[in-house]
């Protein structure tokens, strides 16, 4: 065969630039001892590449291809028709059609397949994009189906998502695989993971008479095998009433299956466990999970087609080969996200707890604390009580017999943060000593990080994080936040017990002193302020895109004024920003025009003086209530030493709550210290050719980034590889709960209160409320008005300044002490967090009711589709 031919055997994985993904695939499989795979060969990308060169009528649709918006249906549509024409249209020339068809056994039907090189990737999948033509009868019919296949690499399914993933359509180019057709008795999927669950250990046999399009395309209901341990599971054989079979002449059709063999099954068992043998050496071969085509004929197994299944969430790497569970530390700090690999060191480097990583996020090994009754029980109380879906997970686990291995009854368990009773007096002097010595501590680090650079630098960051660690784990700061948890919990236990009253505690904290994170929301309103009575500024804030803003400022009239009310609160605030856990993120002081959305929103909707009047009414509110609640207590049965009681907890939980977001504060304000002295360090490595971008920095570990620092020697192939394995970690969603065999345990609230129709989640702020319902996933496209109800994944920090705009809130992650919940109560906002697929199931415009109390959201319009601005 020539050039721009290959026969199967000829092909392995590593080439996929020549013959494509699925060509690659294909080939790697013809190479395994005991894998049937039809004969044929790869029409390569050279002959793909050789037509478009010959077609300069290309060149301009595929220029304004690339430059299209994802979300322009109308103009994608118009432009891939326009390229598949012009490429169906071309005549392949006499050399290339003689080398395709040489190479086609005369008499034989064959199955014509497209195979891109963006196709079937670890990172990628672009299953069903292209096309596939099956029994091709004919060199000029083989000849006329590869020009198909040719032009579907740029149908308008195939162009979209080229554009969201940031494929350019002029780099990807396409082989076509020709294969001798396989007429099967049977045909269908092997999954070697269960693609639902995500269980490595668990395969998934899918089965369907006839070819296995019937089943790709959802013709019909196949049967499905669960297989485990070389052992059938479960199993359901459906009924299937149709097929897709071949013609004679040429093509396919539908036919009606008879019906005393609809409810047949399509393999026997002994086939089914021995196509999951089959696929478990395929996976050994080819590294990872895979989901695999396959026909059975004349009682044998031929192999279609294998690739990585992408939609599986990596497992974190374990010491041994025992059972491991996983928790995501992402849905405990409110950032599900991806972080990078420096962003991902530096926090391992800060928490007291070893942490394993997968697809970009972190996770504690929860097996030891499951493993002694004694910790289990307090440890699933603590989390339950925080995060029910997570801890209705845990239990799911071990309701598994034999999963997790009991240790003696005898063992001494481990101490749970929040478990044991809180001693701490209840003295204000505690916390504004510990917020002191914080504040002391940053000063210093500051001014002393100045004069480092170099080798120097690194040690001294090392050495700080170590400082950071002992200001972040003294103990009398989470006996701080312990014991305002503990009187939160008290208040309302006790007040629904002794009054009726659910959630109590919600109302008694808003507006207590030294929460930071709510400090912040309000200084923005006095921000705005400043700039409402400047019209000039507000006129160019309305036009602002870039970050350079502040120092055009000065030049408007009051723009001196408005650049230091600016300034100042970002010298505040300035460290924070979305995701801020991660180091790597940009924080507001590095974009702040971040800021301008807000501010412009909250001159729109507010008065000036609002800032001060909320935290005043909150606290007013709060005192109101604790006055109203002793005085029912008094008039109960031993009512008053409750009220004194009640009282003593009041004043303690208000005392103490306002901490609970000082320590992430200023962990993120080190946090931005450290990241301005690394980019300085980094910006000097590029300026002596160490590094190409300053950002590189960024996928390095600070272990790692500290030896180039020394040595001037860095390995770009691995920065790139990383930044490769970014971009497919970003399209990932971490479980709550994650197995070593790779299950992804959802839990659930198992209720049976709630109101038909209602979605179930985790009360967190007390109350109800109805409003339009904003459904936000980027807070740079936060557009609210008063009275909206926010709608969104989760919050963190850097959400604050929306909350007082807002009436509600709803969050898919969370816990009683997340960053939305604390905030929430601060501002008596009514909230319920945990909400599963929330930003789904809500639509942004609709008429919602939030019940803070109960803990569910009502759909009270469901008539109404997204806004349109």
């Amino acid at each position: 065969m020539g050039s721009y031919v290959l026969g199967l055997q000829q092909i392995d994985r590593e080439q996929v630039a020549i013959v494509g993904g699925k060509g690659a695939h294909l080939g790697e499989l013809a190479r395994i001892d005991g894998v049937r795979v039809p004969p044929g060969f790869c029409v390569t990308t050279e002959a793909f590449e050789r037509i478009i060169e010959n077609a300069p009528e290309l060149a301009g649709p595929l220029e304004r291809l690339a430059k299209l918006n994802p979300d322009d249906r109308d103009a994608i549509s118009e432009g891939s028709a326009e390229v598949r024409q012009a490429l169906e249209a071309i005549v392949i020339p006499d050399d290339l059609a003689a080398e395709i068809t040489d190479a086609l056994v005369a008499g034989r039907a064959y199955a014509v397949r497209s195979s891109a090189t963006a196709e079937d990737l670890p990172g990628a999948s672009f299953a069903g994009q292209q096309d596939t033509y099956l029994n091709v009868l004919g060199a000029e019919a083989v000849l006329r189906h590869i020009s198909r296949c040719w032009a579907s690499l740029f149908t308008e399914r195939a162009v979209t998502y080229r554009l969201r993933n940031g494929f350019d359509h002029r780099k990807v180019h396409m082989a076509v695989v020709v294969q001798q057709m396989v007429f099967p008795q049977a045909a269908g999927v092997l999954f070697t993971a269960d693609p639902v669950t995500s269980n490595r250990k668990t395969a998934v046999v899918e089965a369907s008479f006839g070819l296995g399009e019937a089943l790709v395309s959802g013709l019909v209901n196949a049967d499905n095998y669960q297989v485990r341990d070389g052992a059938i599971v479960d199993k359901a054989i459906s009924a299937k009433q149709r097929a897709i079979l071949a013609v004679e002449g040429g093509g396919t059709e539908e036919q009606a299956i008879d019906a005393d063999q609809q409810e047949q099954a399509a393999l026997t068992d002994d086939q089914v466990l021995r196509l999951v043998e089959l696929g478990r050496t395929i996976e050994a071969r080819f590294g990872g999970p895979q989901d695999i085509e396959w026909c059975l004929a004349d009682g044998e197994f031929q192999i279609v087609q294998s690739r990585p299944i992408t939609t599986l969430f990596p497992i974190p790497e374990a010491v041994d080969e025992k059972n491991h569970v996983y928790l995501s530390v992402g849905h405990q700090q409110m950032m599900t996200d991806a972080m990078k690999p420096l962003g991902l060191s530096v926090w391992q480097l800060t928490t007291p707890r070893p942490m394993a990583e997968a697809g970009g996020r972190l996770f504690a090994d929860a097996t030891a604390l499951l493993s002694v009754p004694k910790s289990r029980t307090s440890f699933l109380a603590v989390v339950g009580k925080s995060d029910p879906l997570m801890g209705d997970a845990l239990e799911t686990v071990l309701s598994r017999e034999g999963f997790i291995q009991m240790a003696d009854d005898d063992g001494p368990g481990e101490q749970i943060p929040g478990a044991a009773p809180a001693t701490i007096e209840t003295d204000p002097a505690v916390v504004t000593e510990l917020i002191q010595h914080s504040e002391a501590s940053i000063a210093t680090l500051q001014r002393e990080i100045a004069a480092k650079s170099g080798s120097e630098l690194l040690d001294f960051i090392f050495e700080d994080i170590e400082e950071m660690r002992r200001i972040l784990f003294d103990p009398r700061s989470h006996q701080v936040f312990t014991a305002a948890m503990q009187a939160s919990w008290w208040l309302n236990d006790h007040l629904q017990e002794w009054l009726g009253e659910k959630n109590v505690a919600d109302t008694l904290t808003q507006s207590v002193p030294h929460n930071i994170t709510s400090e912040m929301g309000l200084a923005l309103l006095d921000v705005a302020d400043v700039l409402r009575t400047r019209p000039e500024v507000i006129a160019f804030l309305q036009d602002v895109e870039d970050n350079g803003f502040l120092a055009e400022l000065p030049e408007l009239a009051g723009g001196e004024e408005a650049r230091a009310a600016i300034q100042g609160y970002l010298d505040k605030y300035g460290m924070r920003c979305v995701g801020e856990i991660d180091i790597t993120r940009p924080r507001w002081s590095e974009q702040p025009v971040a800021l301008v959305p807000m501010l412009l929103s909250n001159i729109k909707n507010f008065e000036p003086g609002a800032g001060q009047r909320r935290f005043e009414q909150g606290r007013r509110e709060a005192l109101d209530k604790a006055q109203e609640v002793l005085e029912r207590l008094r008039a109960l049965p031993d009512g008053e030493a409750k009220a004194e009681e009640t009282e003593r907890m009041i004043e303690r939980v208000r005392t103490f709550t306002g901490y609970r977001e000082y320590p992430k504060y200023g962990m993120v304000s080190r946090y931005f210290v450290y990241k301005e002295a690394l980019l300085g360090e980094a910006e000097r490595l590029v300026r002596a050719g160490v590094l190409d971008e300053p950002e590189d920095l960024f996928f390095l570990r600070l272990q790692e980034f500290r030896d180039l620092v020394r040595t001037h020697e860095a390995d770009r192939e691995l920065i790139q590889q990383r930044k490769e394995a970014f971009r497919t970690y970003e399209s990932l969603t971490p479980p709550r709960v994650l197995t070593s065999d790779g299950e992804a345990v959802s839990g659930s609230y198992r209720r049976d209160d709630l109101p038909e129709g209602a979605l179930g989640g985790l009360p967190v702020s007390a109350g109800t409320i109805e409003g339009r319902a904003r459904v936000i996933l980027d807070l740079a496209e936060a557009d609210l008005e008063p009275g909206d109800i926010l709608v969104t994944a989760y919050t963190d920090p850097s959400w604050s300044p929306l909350f007082v705009a807002i009436t509600g809130l709803v969050t898919e992650v969370g816990g009683q002490m997340t960053h939305g919940a604390v905030i929430a109560r601060e501002y008596g906002l009514p909230a319920v967090v945990g909400v599963q697929n929330a930003t789904r199931l809500i639509k942004d415009g609709q008429r919602i009711r939030v019940n803070g109390t109960d803990g569910y959201v009502e759909v009270l319009d469901a008539s109404l589709g997204e806004m349109s601005d």
